[in-house]
């Protein structure tokens, strides 16, 4: 009984630490494509080659793995370097009209269109199109010989 415990207690001892860092490898690649590199114009820390990207993947597996969550990091980083680290503007603030402005404009886009085309529609002339090309009605004789060239398709 002894040795089941003790079995139990090592399996668990070896197993939780290999939990712990598989879970800050993925929360660290999450923040890897949610924060922006410091010196490259443009790039996320995934897509960074720059020595001070790998840094702040370090520091971000460092505090991970000093049980620091993914919101607590990224608040440290945006503390140490500003706003600019960021990816994705805040959800808060001045920063959520980065993510209303395209809806409202979307929706705006839209409505002009429907109005424009609605207008269009109720503009357009409802009556039939003249017979001849010059906008007189064709002649007995020419309507006649348009009937037996289109018979002949028949």
């Amino acid at each position: 009984m002894r040795r089941l415990v003790f079995v139990a207690v090592l399996a668990l001892a070896w197993g939780v630490p290999a939990a712990s860092a598989a879970n800050c490898g993925a929360m660290v690649g999450q923040l890897e494509n949610e924060l922006m590199c410091p010196t490259c114009q443009g790039e996320t820390l995934a897509e960074s080659p720059a020595p001070e990207a790998k840094r702040i993947v370090a520091f971000a597996h460092r505090r991970c793995a000093a049980g620091a969550s993914k919101g607590r990091i990224k608040d440290e980083l945006v503390a140490q370097f500003g706003q600019s680290i960021l990816a994705a503007p805040p959800k808060k603030g001045f920063g959520l009209l980065a993510w209303i402005l395209p809806i409202v404009g979307v929706i705006a886009g839209a409505l002009v269109l429907g109005v424009f085309a609605r207008r269009w529609a109720r503009s357009r002339d409802l009556s039939p199109a003249p017979a001849g090309m010059n906008g007189r009605p064709l002649s007995p004789e020419l309507e006649r010989r348009v009937d037996e060239e289109l018979g002949r398709f028949d």
